[in-house]
């Protein structure tokens, strides 16, 4: 069974083993609107939790996508590159980012689970 956590930067993480696929989250993607652009980073890249590793563009805005995690680029979702707007369509499922494999598990105890994020979100509002 997979584990999911998120970030306050509103980047999502579902752990597989010690792999994490990453996305953004569905409030996002409302709030970016139409994305147009992603950017995706390289594989085997190494990323450090917190740090910017992707850009997503809308129609609105660009914003840079931060790792939640530590470790290393192990796969990207390079069909986003010709159907950007996938990440509107099921930013939790098909509009992944990337995989990464984590150098720490342990980072993953400063993430929210999703009732959590769920309250966070909510005070947004």
């Amino acid at each position: 069974m997979s584990e999911v956590w998120f970030t306050d930067e509103h980047e999502w993480i579902r752990i597989e083993g010690d792999v994490g696929t990453v996305g953004i989250t569905e409030y996002a993607q409302e709030q970016l609107g139409d994305v147009v652009f992603v950017e995706l980073p390289e594989v085997g890249r190494k990323v450090q939790k917190g740090k910017d590793m992707a850009v997503v563009e809308s129609v609105k805005a660009a914003s840079e996508v931060y790792a939640p995690v530590t470790g290393e680029i192990v796969e990207v979702n390079s069909g986003l590159v010709n159907e950007p707007a996938t990440v509107n369509a099921d930013a939790a499922g098909a509009g992944w980012f990337c995989k990464i494999r984590l150098a720490d598990r342990g980072e993953l105890r400063g993430l929210m689970d999703a009732a959590a994020y769920g309250k966070f979100v909510e005070g947004l509002s």
